[in-house]
């Protein structure tokens, strides 16, 4: 397996921008919008997986998820997150504060398909061109947590790991899930199996019937590279990166 060739990046977090259209609907200060997007963001995945020497294989957000969530069930029925105002479209904070204006029918649509069916499509035909060059597909879905659960998580436990691994029954095969879990303990670091947050992402068209397109999500606890109350990367981050990007490499050449 050719580790540049089969491997995609899938940063769905990293990006701080609102566009300014957007901006209006959204009822906070601009020193509190600043706040929940330092709390909501998963500063620097971009650079800490690598996406930027990878970049033909990599697919970014461009946005904030405050825009919108890319990683969200598009039906909110569907979406367990939604029950807090944290669907597809966020209208509340991660403390449960009201963040925008309710969006019309209108408005939502096109939101869903100005950002959500843009990236799902450069997604599913960046795993399309993977899987025609090499037969086989693996994602690596780059996200960051907090290291105090923020209000609206679900797993509200105080003893969080080093490093979440999300997994999926179907695209995540149990080699994959132990050899990321152990490489990362090697190094240093605790692991957790879908523990704060579960899951990985698959493109639809291939969910639950492609084998040969895995996922796994890798999860960084924000605290081992970055100040979470300034938002700066602290003096871990290269060496953190270099881990991830050394532990990517090894799974690519694998297979």
């Amino acid at each position: 397996m050719n580790s540049i060739a089969s491997v995609i990046i899938h940063i769905p977090h990293a990006s701080r921008m609102i566009p300014s259209d957007i901006r209006t609907s959204i009822i906070l200060s601009d020193s509190d919008l600043e706040n929940e997007l330092t709390k909501m963001t998963d500063a620097f995945t971009d650079e800490l997986f690598n996406a930027d020497i990878m970049v033909n294989h990599s697919v970014i957000f461009p946005v904030s998820r405050l825009v919108l969530d890319p990683e969200r069930f598009l039906n909110d029925a569907q979406e367990i997150m939604a029950t807090c105002g944290m669907g597809v479209i966020y209208t509340r904070t991660s403390d449960g504060q009201k963040l925008r204006h309710t969006p019309t029918q209108e408005e939502h649509a096109a939101l869903i398909e100005r950002y959500y069916h843009t990236h799902h499509h450069n997604l599913e035909s960046r795993v399309s061109d993977c899987l025609n060059a090499c037969g086989h597909c693996l994602i690596i879905d780059g996200h960051s947590f907090p290291s105090v659960a923020l209000p609206y998580e679900l797993d509200q436990s105080v003893d969080r790991p080093d490093i979440c691994i999300g997994t999926d029954e179907f695209h995540t095969p149990a080699w994959l899930r132990d050899m990321v879990c152990e490489e990362f303990e090697k190094i240093g670091y605790s692991t957790a199996v879908n523990k704060p947050f579960a899951g990985t992402i698959v493109p639809i068209i291939y969910y639950q019937k492609q084998p040969s397109v895995m996922s796994i999500m890798v999860e960084v606890n924000r605290r081992l590279y970055m100040d979470e109350s300034t938002g700066l990367k602290n003096h871990e981050f290269y060496s953190i990166k270099q881990h991830i990007y050394s532990i990517i490499n090894k799974i690519g050449s694998l297979g």
